[in-house]
């Protein structure tokens, strides 16, 4: 009885392992990481999550609440850019945030899903008077520490 007791807990321990070790495979491969305070939008607050999809690529998630309308900026801009520096040193641009306020809440937000082939290692917001640019303006608006 003793032995099978022992049966029990060491396969119970070593479920436990499992499940532990598989959630921190899940979990290891994603990165969160948050937008830097900006002296140009206070008010903004925003995650980047990076994750590695079953083709390699790297599905990037864009998060920012309480960003200032784009029109309202000096000098007034058309849409916010979201760009990606590289591990080779290129910048890419990741496209256009896409803004919404709750029915509920006076809170805007504004968010960005895609794709790329490349893996980041910074994520930064610039405002821009087309979404087609190909260099980013030279002021920055909201950016990441490298990852």
């Amino acid at each position: 009885m003793k032995t099978q007791k022992i049966n029990k807990l060491t396969k119970s321990i070593l479920v436990g392992i499992l499940a532990t070790s598989v959630i921190l495979i899940f979990t290891s491969c994603e990165k969160k990481v948050k937008f830097l305070n900006s002296s140009v939008v206070p008010a903004a607050k925003g995650t980047v999550t990076v994750n590695q999809d079953k083709n390699k690529n790297y599905v990037v998630k864009v998060k920012i609440v309480d960003l200032a309308e784009v029109e309202r900026l000096q000098p007034e801009k058309q849409t916010y850019v979201v760009w990606m520096e590289t591990e080779s040193g290129n910048t890419e641009n990741l496209g256009q945030l896409k803004s919404s306020a709750s029915f509920f809440s006076k809170q805007k937000t504004a968010s960005l899903e895609t794709v790329s082939s490349y893996k980041p290692v910074r994520i930064f917001v610039t405002a821009e008077q087309d979404i087609n640019v190909q260099t980013p303006d030279r002021k920055v608006y909201l950016t990441t520490d490298t990852f």
